[in-house]
């Protein structure tokens, strides 16, 4: 199966900038979806953003404008820019992998703390 592996979390002030990586144990060049979620304590998960082998991206309305996916297939990456943090951005954020045939595969999860 896919192992996938985040980094980059961390405690950031209100307004402040994050990047997110996810590394993958294989090619995902193959893969047809990565992704990004987050769980706040209490919260159900959600999807924050999505990008497809074709390069589409979808996001969550909460983020557009203010994070960016991306997915380097060179690298076996997956990435997630996060700007203009808010405090209702604190959750623990899951890298997440579906592949036709395989189904979904989800990292350990990396925190995310907005706070000043």
């Amino acid at each position: 199966q896919v192992q996938l592996v985040e980094s980059g979390g961390g405690l950031v002030h209100p307004g402040g900038s994050l990047r997110l990586s996810c590394a993958a144990s294989e090619s995902i060049f193959s893969i047809l979806r990565m992704g990004w979620y987050r769980q706040a304590p209490g919260k159900q998960r959600e999807l924050v953003a999505a990008i497809v082998s074709g390069g589409i991206t979808n996001y969550a309305d909460s983020v557009k404008g203010r994070f960016t996916i991306s997915r380097d297939n060179a690298k076996n990456t997956v990435s997630l820019q996060m700007n203009s943090l808010k405090p209702e951005d604190t959750a623990l954020y899951y890298c997440n992998a579906y592949q036709v045939g395989r189904g979904n595969f989800w990292g350990q999860g990396t925190q995310v703390t907005v706070s000043s």
